[in-house]
């Protein structure tokens, strides 16, 4: 061989080398999954199944499919037909063996071979040409008989060629959850926040997940089977496993919030992941004390002398200023757990409550619970109710009622609190007297503040009237 025929000759194993290095590898199967408070996931994955142009047949293993919300993703793909068939049972499998002969348990160690005939009605044929109408034993499926995950056909319509294959479908089967930890030191709070994923019937092996927090309305219900024993809790429990830098991303879509947990999940049954929402934040904290109206919001006010013992409601109010990072996150609805440090620093629970979903810029507002050292009693001190005559001509009589109230407030604490008395009610009414200024809030609520001292207690005295 000559030196440039030599040259030649490893010119072309290099090119051939270099072409089986561009070769596209088969991509394996990527799921991501988009998960609803209310059971409803989203499920999209990327097959490495090729489509070529015009029709393309496929057989497609899909957890927990519900085929009338299957589609392809791709805009130049669409699905033709789907026919799915889910994990085998017992008579699913016989009938796939009907003239197959398979070995039945009698007992341990005991086992006897027979034909399958039919199903419904049981027919069996024993090696001896001897039927039995009933089935001998426990039956031993060949492994290529039983379906062990939902199994689709599905037809897909190509407008060009493609590497892979990309659907989406919606599944039932796996819910989350926000919780919310405040711990209060002061005049301010340390919020951090968590969801968590449980799953009831879906699988999932590394896959990325979504959180979707908004009000979605549900027109149809699933006919898809679940999954056998679904209802059974175990109690397990593991951390999703994410860097200490890495972060849930949040984007709106639609009028709804996506969150995007960090990292790649396992979703199993029965095994609830939890991962952070957003780090640590800092914000100001504002508690009140409340004293709840008397006032029917809607409806006459009627005469009642008994005194009445008020729970003096405990609110919180994290404030969430905009263009602050705890300020411009959004909030799904979820739990609030209040936690404030006892006198040798170990952390309890003073508080529990449910928020909605809080907007960026949107203070949080929950209440708590009631008081334990403040409390309140109230009492009608005086009613009259009188008839007024009719605006116009033609029209019923009004009724004006006039009614008068006091509230003691007792505060056993070693120091003061102010006590808001809040009034609410529609229509038309109004406080006439009082012996602390009321401040009106809105058209329709309007509150007393009322200073009381340590260990010691004050009085609230007014009269509202209203007409109807």
């Amino acid at each position: 061989m000559t030196k440039r025929n030599a040259e030649c000759g490893l010119r072309n194993v290099l090119v051939g080398v270099m072409a089986l290095g561009c070769v596209a590898l088969p991509v394996a199967a990527q799921t991501s999954l988009s998960i609803y408070r209310d059971g409803r996931v989203v499920v999209r994955r990327t097959l490495p199944q090729a489509l070529q142009q015009g029709r393309n047949s496929l057989t497609l293993r899909l957890e927990a499919l519900d085929p009338a919300t299957l589609f392809a993703t791709d805009t130049s793909a669409s699905l033709a037909s789907a026919t799915v068939r889910y994990p085998s049972t017992s008579n699913d499998a016989l009938a796939q063996a009907v003239g197959q002969t398979i070995s039945f348990v009698r007992a341990k160690g005991d086992t006897v071979r027979a034909t399958v005939v039919r199903v419904d009605p049981p027919q069996y044929k024993l090696s001896d040409g001897r039927l039995l109408l009933a089935p001998p034993g426990e039956p031993l499926f060949p492994a290529e008989l039983v379906r062990t995950s939902p199994e689709a056909q599905v037809v897909l319509d190509a407008s060009r060629a493609r590497q892979r294959t990309d659907i989406a479908y919606v599944a039932q089967g796996a819910t989350w959850e926000a919780l919310y930890q405040v711990i209060l030191t002061g005049a301010r709070a340390q919020v951090t926040g968590t969801a968590t994923v449980t799953s009831q019937s879906l699988r999932a092996d590394s896959a990325e997940v979504q959180l979707v927090a908004g009000a979605i309305r549900r027109t149809r219900t699933p006919a898809a089977p679940t999954e056998e024993g679904t209802a059974r809790w175990m109690v397990r429990g593991q951390m999703a496993a994410a860097q200490d830098k890495l972060e849930v991303a949040e984007e709106a879509v639609g009028e709804t919030h996506v969150y995007q947990l960090p990292g790649r999940l396992t979703i199993e049954p029965s095994v609830p992941v939890t991962t952070a929402l957003f780090p640590r934040n800092s914000a100001p904290v504002v508690q009140e004390l409340i004293v709840p109206g008397v006032l029917p919001w809607r409806g006459w006010m009627g005469q009642n002398p008994e005194p009445n013992r008020v729970p003096v409601q405990v609110w919180y109010t994290i404030k969430r200023a905009a263009k602050t990072p705890f300020g411009d996150r959004p909030l799904p609805a979820g739990t609030v757990q209040l936690y404030q440090a006892d006198s040798s620093g170990r952390v309890q629970l003073i508080g529990e409550a449910l928020n909605d979903h809080t907007a960026p810029g949107r203070d949080l507002r929950i209440q708590s619970g009631d008081a334990f050292d403040v409390t309140s009693e109230r009492v009608q001190t005086d009613w009259n109710q009188e008839q007024l005559p009719p605006i116009r001509r033609g029209m019923t009589n009004r009724q004006r009622v006039t009614a008068a109230y006091r509230v003691t407030i007792t505060n056993a604490k070693a120091e003061a609190v102010n006590v808001d008395v809040r009034e609410a009610h529609f229509g038309s009414w109004k406080i006439i007297e009082s012996s602390v200024p009321p401040e009106k809030l809105s058209s329709t609520e309007s509150r007393f503040r009322v200073a009381v001292p340590a260990a010691g207690e004050a009085t609230l005295t007014y009269t509202v009237q209203i007409e109807q």
